[in-house]
């Protein structure tokens, strides 16, 4: 059986059931959520971060139950998967996509061939990682990457705790773009944009990186 990190247990258990619940939404649903909060539509940002790009084959780690895959299906990317270590949201991601292939896994052990997908992606994913353990989680997340890495996460320019719902070791917001470069030099950090929400001073970063290489 599995050995789960101390995260991966939080999300597997009633917590991370009750956030897909609470959090399920189609694309235009997702889009006015994020116009609400940041003033601007997920779609709006898909746009400036891939627009351009050749990019046949995407995957994102941490789906839950898969909304920003759908966005992206809808914006026409047609070869999209999904690994989630949540078995509830898994089963809710098959029910409620078509064409979409969402795996049960871990982004500690993604299950996919070196350089197999051309882009992969986390949002909301990385901040909720020990940063004990975001080595090896970047590892795998720039090993199944063909060219780029992409990303939406919470920003600070160090990397801190927060409380998150009540629970502590759950929420670290930091550069994460920097991390990366700082893990693997041959990454080019290509854009990056910061979205402050329109309630509050918090902010988020959006940010593409690409292997130098290809």
């Amino acid at each position: 059986m599995k050995d789960y990190t101390k995260q991966e247990q939080f999300w597997r258990s009633q917590f991370g059931e009750d956030y897909t619940k609470r959090n399920q939404r189609n694309p235009d649903d997702k889009d006015a959520l994020y116009f609400k909060t940041w003033g601007v539509s997920r779609s709006k940002m898909n746009e400036r971060f891939l627009g351009g790009k050749k990019i046949e084959s995407i995957l994102e780690v941490g789906c839950n139950s898969a909304d920003q895959l759908a966005i992206l299906q809808k914006q026409g990317y047609a070869t999209l998967y999904g690994v989630e270590v949540q078995d509830d949201a898994v089963r809710i991601a098959k029910r409620l996509t078509d064409g979409i292939n969402i795996i049960k896994g871990s982004a500690f052990d993604i299950p996919f061939k070196d350089a197999y997908f051309d882009l992969v992606f986390t949002s909301g994913v990385l901040i909720h990682i020990d940063p004990s353990d975001l080595h090896a989680v970047m590892g795998e997340i720039y090993r199944v990457s063909r060219k780029y890495i992409w990303g939406y996460e919470s920003y600070n320019t160090t990397l801190i705790p927060l409380d998150y719902r009540g629970s502590a070791d759950a929420l670290w917001k930091g550069d994460y773009a920097k991390l990366f470069t700082k893990q693997f030099p041959d990454l080019e950090l290509m854009k990056q944009e910061y979205y402050k929400f329109l309630a509050n001073e918090n902010v988020e970063s959006m940010f593409i990186l690409q292997k130098k290489s290809i």
